[in-house]
């Protein structure tokens, strides 16, 4: 079974993305990028931010992810990278660099398909 930990910006996930629903939503939907898991088992482990511009922390957030859930038998085997961070943050080919680097796991690039066109069209 795949386990999901979704990384988004800190700063979009507390003050735009109410809930980090469209990430939600397409997982349970198998859309955008979750495509991929519709026909196997998988799971949303989790939701993880990046810790704050500019991304130092990731590092040290993603082994605490590994470290809390170590005592239940649960590790992420996939991470998927929100469009928070892949399409609007100005630190992200750096905080996807560092995650890449210290995973050991898959990461993709990409959640949901919900992106707005326009705002008032």
């Amino acid at each position: 079974m795949e386990k999901i930990l979704i990384i988004g910006c800190r700063n979009t996930m507390d003050d735009v993305c109410i809930g980090c629903s469209r990430c939600m939503v397409g997982f349970n939907r198998g859309e955008g990028e979750f495509e991929a898991y519709v026909d196997e088992e998988a799971e949303l482990m989790g939701l993880l931010s990046c810790g704050g511009c500019p991304g130092s922390g990731i590092v040290t957030r993603m082994a605490q992810v590994k470290l809390w859930n170590a005592p239940m038998g649960e590790m992420p085997t996939k991470i998927h990278i929100a469009p928070c961070i892949t399409d609007h943050c100005p630190h992200a080919g750096e905080i996807v660099g560092k995650i890449r680097d210290k995973a050991g796991i898959d990461v993709i690039e990409g959640t949901h398909p919900y992106m707005p066109n326009n705002i008032f069209g």
